[in-house]
This record gives C-alpha cells, structure tokens and sequence, in this order.
C-alpha cells in the first residue's frame, strides 16, 4: 500500500505545459503503470497540443478547463472526467481567469 498525505509529493513541471506547477503523489517506480500527480493550472495556464504513448485521466476537482483535440472540444468543470487515449493529441487550457485543480492519473500500457 501507498499512503500520500495531501501536502506531501514531489514537484515537478510537467513536459509542454504552461502556468502549471504540480505534485507527483505516486510517482513511477512506486507503481508498476500508474502515475498520480495533482496539478495547478494557474489562470492563462494549459498544456501545447501533444499526445502521448500513455492512457490518462483528468479530474477536475477546481475551477474549468477546456479539453480539445481531434476535431473535439470537452468544457470540464469540477466533477467532471475525461479519458484520453495513449496516442489522442489533446490541448489544455483554464476557463474563467481562475485557477484550476486538476488530478491526473498517467497510466503505462
């Protein structure tokens, strides 16, 4: 078993992101395919149109983002999912000049 503490993880500044600072609660190496890290996108902050190889999970537990790639557009508000396939381009960006929290479940195929 894995117990993180909510203030406790490791830093990091996630590859193509912008206006976001994180923390990696379960990092690899800890897990053999999950990655859990709970990122801050600050106002203005979101991530440049990329794919990647791994499956990935966004929760929105704060604040609006808006999900887009390959032709579609998802409005996330706290609450809400969505899932991305290993390989599906996706841009980032926050709705409404706040803040938002996001959890992030990176998952190795």
């Amino acid at each position: 078993m894995i117990s993180v503490k909510d203030t406790e993880g490791v830093q990091y500044e996630a590859f193509k992101h912008f206006g976001v600072y994180g923390l990696q609660k379960i990092a690899e190496g800890q897990s053999k395919r999950t990655m859990v890290c709970y990122s801050y996108f600050q106002p203005n902050g979101g991530a440049e149109l990329s794919a990647s190889p791994k499956e990935r999970l966004y929760y929105v537990v704060k604040g609006s983002i808006t999900v887009s790639g390959g032709g579609e557009r998802h409005v996330l508000d706290a609450g809400d999912l969505i899932y991305i396939a290993p390989g599906e381009e996706r841009e980032v960006v926050v709705n409404g000049g706040k803040q938002a929290e996001v959890l992030v479940f990176i998952i190795t195929p």
